[in-house]
């Protein structure tokens, strides 16, 4: 399984999930961090603009507390075929992104990570829970609390301010 969670997980602190390597890796190691969680891709064609942006807010925020939990992605039209190595080796050579990609997983339907069954569970979009496509977006506090939802088109810049607001910087 992508991911292990207690019963009742109150937080996004809550949960094991498995790097790109297939080590578990418990997001607890995050606590007192602003999370940005997306589902990425690298044959999407939001995967330029996204990537470049995303390193761009982490590189200015991650001084402040930024985190940017990547998870790969495959069940949008196909646009994730590569293996965790090839994904990783993607997104750090090409894109130079210095921020954690996890080991692929499903975000809808019946084998979708606990993770994102928790991510889904408050913030609803335009489809219900499901996700929309790749590069879909979730702001999550410093308490591990999601406190928005952002759809595939959104782009990681237009986030700066609720990032600032979170992080307490202006």
């Amino acid at each position: 399984m992508a991911s292990q969670a207690p019963k009742y997980p109150e937080s996004v602190y809550d949960f094991i999930v498995k790097d790109s390597k297939g080590n578990d890796v418990d997001l607890s190691i995050f606590k007192g961090k602003v999370l940005l969680i997306v589902n990425v891709a690298s044959k999407c064609g939001m995967t330029n603009s996204n990537y470049t942006e995303l390193n761009q807010l982490y590189e200015k925020y991650k001084d402040q507390g930024l985190e940017i939990l990547a998870f790969p992605c495959n069940q949008f039209g196909e646009e994730e075929p590569g293996s965790n190595y090839e994904i990783q080796e993607f997104a750090c050579t090409r894109f130079k992104s210095e921020f954690p990609i996890f080991g692929k997983l499903e975000v809808n339907g019946e084998n979708a990570s606990l993770l994102y069954k928790f991510l889904k569970s408050g913030k609803w979009g335009i489809f219900g829970d499901d996700i929309q496509w790749n590069f879909a977006k979730f702001l999550v506090n410093r308490d591990g609390q999601v406190v928005d939802r952002y759809y595939p088109t959104t782009s990681p810049l237009s986030l700066e301010h609720d990032v600032e607001k979170l992080l307490g910087v202006s």
